[in-house]
């Protein structure tokens, strides 16, 4: 199921004396947290103003609309920021990350469920996804074309090929 408001960051720190907030951005770059006028808190129920944003190294320093001082900033720290769905529109062929959490996972080619689609990871080269198969073992992928062959967002369902020695632990079958 599609989560109407998506996970973007996270508030990590204060920074200087009137009120901004240093904020980690899970976004491809940093600058990506840089293009929203408002971000929500509290799972999407608190919207809060970005006055103005900025990247300072590998962070994004906020000023929020409200948060005037280092304490109101302080009571921020470990705050999850959530953008709206709405808010970016996608390219064809594009999801979110967070879209194929619980997603099945099936062979292209056999139709065998693996199983459930629980986690990723970010490398240097391309993200890795984690497979909990039925037997409560997981398993991990590399999210790169040759592995996975297609997904289905609305249908919550994607299809792999596994590369040869991936599952080597499997029984044959």
């Amino acid at each position: 199921m599609k989560k109407e408001f998506l996970e973007c960051g996270k508030i990590v720190s204060v920074h200087g004396l009137r009120g901004e907030v240093r904020a980690q951005s899970w976004g491809d770059s940093p600058e990506d947290l840089c293009a929203f006028e408002t971000l929500y808190l509290d799972g999407g129920k608190t919207p809060v103003t970005v006055e103005r944003a900025r990247v300072q190294k590998n962070v994004v320093l906020l000023k929020l609309k409200g948060c005037d001082t280092p304490e109101a900033a302080q009571a921020l720290r470990g705050k999850v920021l959530y953008l709206h769905r709405g808010q970016e529109q996608l390219e064809e062929g594009q999801y979110y990350l967070q879209d194929l959490l619980g997603m099945q996972v099936y062979d292209a080619d056999t139709g065998r469920l693996y199983g459930e689609l629980c986690d990723w990871s970010e490398t240097g080269a391309n993200d890795v996804y984690h497979i909990r198969f039925e037997d409560g073992k997981e398993r991990l992928i590399p999210a790169i074309s040759q592995v996975v062959i297609r997904v289905d967002v609305e249908g919550e369902r994607m299809e792999i090929r596994p590369l040869k020695g991936l599952f080597d632990d499997e029984p044959e079958d």
